[in-house]
């Protein structure tokens, strides 16, 4: 899967390991709710990718973007493509049950042990050959933070099949290291980047669902949806992520269903309305349906991305359910 689709240009940005990650979960999802086996049969061909290619046996990572599909400046492995790509296999492997899902992704959750986690802190990302931390910078996705919390559900969902302690531990180090961090978050030091932020805010509130139990996890699911829906409206005129809008209305429909906190019908349905407005009706069939990445004032940014998509179509689906009464399943949140 290529990171996103220049729709100005008609040409793919570079095949991602992290973004195929993400589709294989959403395919796995679209297959259990529609039942075609289309979607099943693309998830298989995207996890053998994964595990076949993507997979580097000699480091025991899988490296940033994939080599086939260009030339990369530095080569790099981030954690929190790694859990995105674990959480992936898991998904197709709790449906497929092909034993060879699992052995990749437990090798890898044992990886991001060894190579990313200390005691204080999650090292984001790691130069190759040597797995050096890379320099700290400002820029979210290069420091640690609240938002690795996402990834770390990997080991949280390798727990629960494999039993192996080393892997309750590490997310457990994780949960608190998040929960101590996330007041210094938000905002950013332009409103631009705290757009950025929010999505990735997002994550760490999505990794808490699992802990319905917990009144420290529900408190700061609570507050940290309300600081969402405070940031979002404000800067929306200015620059708006279309993935933003749905991570909030999955949250509000998880945090309703686990936690029982107030769904807060008008908000929400604002965001399903908004979220609308992104997908694209075009006679290019690699962007009709798709769902555009933002937009900055009254112009659409001509990228139509996949994790934008998988999160929008999840939102929508969820909010046109939204009257069941399923309990819902951690797991499945894209």
């Amino acid at each position: 899967m290529a990171r996103y689709y220049l729709a100005s240009l008609g040409k793919n940005a570079l095949v991602s390991t992290e973004i195929t990650g993400y589709a294989v979960s959403a395919l796995v999802y679209l297959y259990e709710k529609r039942g075609d086996q289309s979607f099943l049969e693309a998830a298989i061909r995207s996890g053998r990718f994964l595990v076949d290619r993507a997979w580097n046996p000699r480091l025991r990572t899988f490296p940033f973007e994939h080599s086939d599909n260009g030339t990369r400046t530095q080569a790099l492995a981030y954690f929190f493509d790694c859990g995105i790509i674990v959480r992936g296999l898991m998904a197709l492997w709790r449906t497929t049950r092909d034993e060879s899902l699992l052995v990749c992704a437990r090798e890898a959750g044992h990886s991001m042990l060894a190579d990313f986690a200390r005691e204080d802190e999650i090292h984001p990302i790691l130069t190759l050959p040597a797995k050096q931390p890379l320099p700290y910078a400002p820029q979210w996705s290069r420091s640690p933070g609240c938002y690795q919390l996402k990834s770390a559900l990997a080991w949280h969902e390798l727990f629960e099949v494999t039993g192996d302690t080393s892997f309750r531990a590490s997310y457990e180090r994780a949960l608190a290291l998040a929960l101590d961090s996330k007041d210094r978050f938000l905002p950013a030091e332009t409103t631009e980047k705290t757009m950025d932020r929010l999505h990735a805010y997002c994550y760490f509130l999505e990794a808490l669902l699992p802990h319905s139990g917990r009144a420290d996890c529900r408190d700061a699911l609570e507050e940290g949806i309300g600081r969402v829906s405070g940031y979002l409206p404000e800067i929306a005129p200015v620059f708006v992520r279309s993935d933003v809008y749905a991570q909030l209305l999955r949250l509000r429909l998880y945090a309703a269903n686990l936690f029982g906190l107030p769904l807060q019908e008008r908000e929400a349905s604002e965001e399903a309305a908004w979220i609308k407005t992104f997908q694209c009706e075009s006679s290019d069939a690699r962007m009709n349906g798709g769902f555009y990445f933002g937009r900055k004032g009254q112009t659409m940014l001509p990228y139509v991305n996949p994790v934008s998509t998988a999160f929008c179509l999840q939102a929508l689906d969820m909010w046109h359910e939204r009257g069941q009464t399923v309990r819902l399943d951690p797991r499945s949140i894209i």
